[in-house]
């Protein structure tokens, strides 16, 4: 077969330039095949066949990278250093196919190359996504692509870029970390100077002029105060060393740059059921209980065998709301509250999940059964009719009111004191 091959190459050569209905040429085949003696023909006709541009823009070495024919790669590159360069139609590089197709040894190899012929920028290339050869090694949990590319052995210090940020905005650390982390790849990227991209913008504006301080207020693009951040590190000082406590704290403490958010909303829909579920428990089993059975005073039995005055009551109805109307009238509130604030969390966390429309009707007859047995367990009509009207309006407007208090809450109190310098 390679005979047959050789010698059709040698009577046509103009066929090596061909490219099948698929979009290969020969050399693409030959390539991919690793038939290191065909290629070696292909090459003696013509060099420049190794940028032969195929099917989604690849080249020759793409797919001897994607298959990790390393003699093969050896050939193409001594042939044509240049190869290493070129980038597919998604923007890719050698390096971005051969961690994507998890060829090891031919990452090394280019490395080698990269580095023999100066070509270490392509360490940070990006692709049409915005990632770097990093961002798609972290992302994959390539421990040992990580570990070349921030070896100074292996590549100059500085080189790779450790806080690139990507089209969503995520440097490499946050790609881990959204992947749910791995210990030794963060330690590496840590330890390399990387942040997340929060951080990263906190420590651009540290040497901002003025105006961009009035940027960032425009922005509503919080600014951290010089001033109070001294005098919180001299009260640490002067505190002396940490309680247990306080370290028992900074190690259960939610840390932006090495949580993952999958697993913080995981956590937030825990919490949020079982307060759902310990607030709709007062529906089953009222502050207690209910009457058991009904009792209607009038003046042959308005008092008890012992003189006492009976209330009026009525089976099935709360027995603090008869017995202490003002306190049931505060609990009724105050429980609904984190009733509604812990269903309105639950929608809020699993927007975008399949079956959203079905879950919300769910959430939604859940609020109309818990409105509909509080009010009938509530004995007074006038506090049965306020909590009524409560739920339906607090229910509407819940989640303005949320957005509103966290923007406030949000609000830099440093922008005072910047306004203050520009009166």
């Amino acid at each position: 077969m390679t005979f047959r091959v050789i010698t059709i190459i040698h009577l046509r050569p103009e066929f090596a330039r061909e490219l099948n209905q698929d979009g290969f040429s020969p050399l693409h085949i030959a390539s991919a095949n690793g038939d290191i003696e065909i290629v070696k023909e292909l090459l003696n006709v013509d060099s420049n066949l190794c940028l032969v541009k195929g099917k989604d823009r690849r080249i020759p070495l793409h797919y001897a990278i994607i298959k990790g024919r390393g003699h093969v790669m050896k050939e193409l590159l001594v042939a044509s250093p240049d190869s290493a360069e070129e980038v597919t139609a998604r923007g890719e590089t050698c390096l971005h196919l051969a961690v994507k197709n998890h060829q090891f040894e031919a990452f090394k190899l280019l490395l080698e190359n990269l580095k023999e012929f100066d070509k270490n920028g392509l360490l940070n290339k990006k692709d049409i996504q915005g990632n770097t050869v990093l961002h798609l090694a972290t992302s994959t949990k390539q421990f040992e692509v990580v570990d070349q590319l921030l070896d100074e052995n292996l590549v100059a210090k500085g080189t790779t870029e450790v806080n690139s940020l990507n089209k969503g905005g995520l440097t490499p650390l946050e790609v881990l970390l959204k992947e749910s982390g791995d210990r030794g790849i963060e330690e590496i990227l840590t330890t390399s100077g990387a942040v997340s991209a929060e951080n990263l913008q906190s420590s651009q504006q540290e040497g901002l002029p003025q105006s961009s301080f009035i940027y960032l207020i425009y922005k509503n693009v919080p600014v951290q105060d010089p001033s109070n951040e001294q005098s919180s590190r001299e009260q640490t000082r002067d505190d002396g060393p940490r309680s247990n406590s306080k370290k028992l704290q900074d190690f259960f403490k939610y840390n932006k740059t090495k949580d993952c958010p999958g697993k913080v909303r995981d956590t937030f829909l825990v919490i949020a059921i079982l307060i759902a579920t310990a607030t709709y428990q007062t529906v089953l089993s009222p502050p207690g209980g209910v009457w058991q059975d009904t009792y209607w005073p009038d003046h042959n039995n308005s008092s008890s065998s012992d003189g006492i005055m009976s209330l009026r009551r009525i089976a099935g109805q709360s027995v603090m709301g008869t017995n202490n109307p003002i306190s049931y009238g505060l609990f009724l509130v105050f429980n609904s509250i984190g009733f509604f604030v812990s269903l309105h969390t639950i929608n809020f966390l699993t927007i975008g999940f399949p079956l959203q429309l079905e879950l919300q009707i769910s959430l939604v007859a859940l609020i109309a059964t818990y409105d509909t047995v509080m009010s009938a367990i509530t004995p007074n009509r006038g506090i049965s009719l306020l909590f009524t009207i409560f739920s339906i309006v607090f229910t509407v407007f819940l989640p303005h009111i949320t957005k509103l208090l966290r923007n406030h809450c949000k609000k830099p109190k440093f922008i005072i004191k910047i306004c203050e310098l520009f009166r």
